[in-house]
């Protein structure tokens, strides 16, 4: 649809008193939504061209601060602008908010309009464009899980975030019981976003108190992540508008199982799935399985993006359904690599990694990326890993962010890939996650050390 239909079903609705609010958003560094809300009015007018926000945006951490470090910006050079440039093919309805509708920008920079390099968006168009000259369309999905409590986001702040108390009290895996007393926030999470035209599949009780999971359908890589943005994004607002808060810690209790965001992924061309062979006794093609070699080979360059802070980390633990080793298995939950849909035309790569804190765009180009270096090198995949995969004896998946950001700041692939600038943009954006955390007196270092040391 061009924009000159676009713009005119939104004056429509605009005269017509059903749209007032143009969320106008960028996806930042850690994989939120930021940006303005204009009058619709004023959208339609002119600024659906362009608007404008501080270059700052792709150089915070968490808590907004600006740490130094950055070759694209910094004090030094005085923050200056990053254009935001609206798709308007990306223009959707927000219905749990009054008249409001969504529209996700390309970033580019101020003065020559070329799209801003370490911008996620920018990151994942670059691998799909790599894979589009070979012939292929990526096709993927991702698993949201995350956590309800009981109390909203304002209450857990001021109470310090402790006492923290999920939703339900017992593990809730497939429970129907608990999640029908969860289905005041879980049913508006569906069809909102049913009616944000995001192809919403199921949501499922997951494997510990609290815990949620959000299935949406298999979409084109660029889709895919922009449904994974949004819907991260919407989960939070609608608990919030009932009162409850909603975490995508991976790891927020020590007790507590983590919560992932499983990737799953192929390749086609022209509709046809060009991961399946017929005669494979697993269906897999030569191309499925140098695209999973590369995923192998590569899994600890791209892990920075699927595992982004301190946190990420603890989830990775023996026994937890969360992988631990870099290996493949075929429909096998203890590897970090399963295969999906074997003997089928489904089948597929699971990527069981990522975390529920990661950025779609980010990860996903990792995963891209490395196939793509799978394919060209021809590499062979190893044979599956039969049983415990938590038994192996083959490489782990980097144990902390220190190990992840040395492997991605030393990633020959990814450079080759991605670019210089954007390889050490994000090593410096890990680098600035370890500085912080490493300053910082835990609760458990008081209680251990403060009689006994």
């Amino acid at each position: 649809m061009g924009h000159e239909v676009v713009l005119a079903d939104l004056k429509t609705k605009v005269e017509a008193g059903e749209v007032d609010t143009v969320l106008v958003c960028m996806v930042d560094m850690q994989g939120r939504l930021m940006g303005k809300r204009f009058h619709a009015g004023h959208f339609v007018a002119g600024a659906w061209q362009e608007t404008h926000c501080c270059n700052y945006l792709l150089a915070t951490d968490l808590e907004m601060g600006t740490p130094d470090g950055y070759a694209s910006t910094s004090w030094e050079r005085g923050y200056g602008d990053y254009v935001m440039k609206p798709d308007l093919s990306t223009l959707r309805p927000v219905p749990w908010l009054e008249g409001t509708v969504m529209v996700m920008c390309d970033v580019l920079d101020h003065h020559t309009h070329e799209e801003v390099p370490h911008a996620p968006r920018s990151i994942l168009k670059k691998q799909v464009k790599r894979l589009k000259a070979m012939g292929y369309d990526a096709m993927c999905a991702t698993e949201l899980e995350f956590f309800l409590f009981e109390k909203s986001f304002d209450q857990i702040r001021k109470e310090g975030f402790r006492d923290l108390a999920p939703i339900s009290g017992y593990n809730e895996d497939y429970h129907i019981l608990q999640t029908t007393k969860e289905e005041h926030v879980m049913r508006p999470i569906r069809n909102h976003l049913w009616n944000a035209g995001i192809p919403v599949e199921n949501t499922k009780g997951e494997a510990e108190t609290g815990q949620e999971e959000l299935n949406i359908k298999y979409a084109a890589a660029m889709e895919t992540a922009e449904y994974h943005s949004i819907a991260k994004n919407a989960v939070k607002e609608i608990a919030w508008q009932r009162g409850h808060a909603a975490t995508f810690l991976p790891k927020w209790h020590h007790d507590k199982v983590g919560s992932s965001s499983h990737v799953h992924q192929s390749l086609w061309s022209e509709g046809r799935p060009i991961f399946f062979d017929e005669k494979d006794p697993l269906g897999m093609s030569a191309v499925m399985k140098s695209y999973m070699a590369g995923l192998l080979k590569y899994a600890a360059d791209y892990t920075c993006f699927m595992a982004p802070y301190i946190n990420s980390y603890k989830r990775f633990q023996k026994g937890s359904f969360a992988p631990t080793r870099i290996i493949w298995s075929v429909d096998n939950r203890t590897a970090g690599f399963r295969l999906c849909g074997d003997g089928t035309k489904s089948v597929r790569v699971e990527c069981r990694i990522p975390g529920s804190d990661m950025n779609p765009y980010l990860a996903i180009a990792g995963m891209l990326a490395a196939g793509i270096a799978g394919i060209k090198e021809g590499l062979e995949l190893e044979p599956p890993t039969k049983g415990d995969a938590y038994q192996s004896e083959s490489g782990m998946i980097p144990g902390n962010l220190p190990a992840a950001r040395d492997a991605l700041l030393g990633s020959t692939m990814l450079r080759a890939a991605m670019g210089d600038e954007v390889v050490d943009h994000y090593a410096r954006a890990a680098e600035v996650e370890i500085e912080e955390f490493e300053s910082v007196v835990t609760d458990w270092e008081i209680a251990r050390g403060f009689e006994r040391a």
